[in-house]
């Protein structure tokens, strides 16, 4: 019996603290005194902790400590199921208005063919007009390294064909054995 108490805790006590750690309600806060304000927004005054408790059960609401650092702390009377219902709601559309842009690579040979390298701007392109960015790269293999200013003139040569939807970000540079060139979209008015 004494090793399933430890594991009860496990269970259930842990997840009473992560509820806890977010804001203190109701029998959670423990300060001597604290500031509490109404649901109206109406500043109550400086009372105990069990007095703002008993005030906020006989309008049938919770107790919510809001600004913990302050001296003293600052709590609210509120409906808390509603307050975090509606938080979620703010959280869910602010997540479902952002734009995530990906960075879509495209791999480039020093001595690409006339056809590829067609192949390779038109999806380079496609992703320009999605928003996405694009991140050009040449891995250079062997001797190709003493000819570096073949890469860049590949690279310009990239950056020209698809001047049309995008712009160069970040320009070609040598990093190791590769070279980087970054393109993002143009911003449409």
């Amino acid at each position: 019996m004494g090793r399933f108490l430890p594991t009860l805790y496990y269970l259930f006590g842990r997840c009473f603290n992560i509820s806890i750690k977010e804001q203190q309600i109701n029998e959670s806060i423990r300060d001597r005194e604290i500031r509490v304000i109404s649901e109206d927004g109406e500043q109550l005054g400086i009372m105990s902790a069990s007095q703002a408790l008993k005030l906020a059960e006989t309008k049938n609401l919770d107790l919510v400590k809001i600004a913990p650092q302050a001296k003293p702390p600052v709590c609210k009377i509120m409906d808390y199921g509603k307050y975090r219902f509606e938080q979620s709601k703010r959280e869910k559309e602010a997540k479902k208005n952002q734009k995530v842009v990906e960075i879509k690579e495209i791999r480039l040979s020093l001595n690409i063919d006339v056809h590829d390298f067609e192949t390779k701007v038109g999806h380079a392109k496609k992703f320009l007009e999605a928003g996405d960015k694009v991140k050009v790269s040449i891995r250079f293999r062997g001797r190709e390294m003493a000819h570096s200013q073949l890469g860049h003139a590949s690279m310009e040569k990239f950056a020209q064909s698809c001047a049309e939807f995008g712009t160069v970000e970040k320009p070609a540079k040598l990093e190791g054995r590769q070279m980087l060139m970054f393109l993002a979209a143009k911003v449409s008015k």
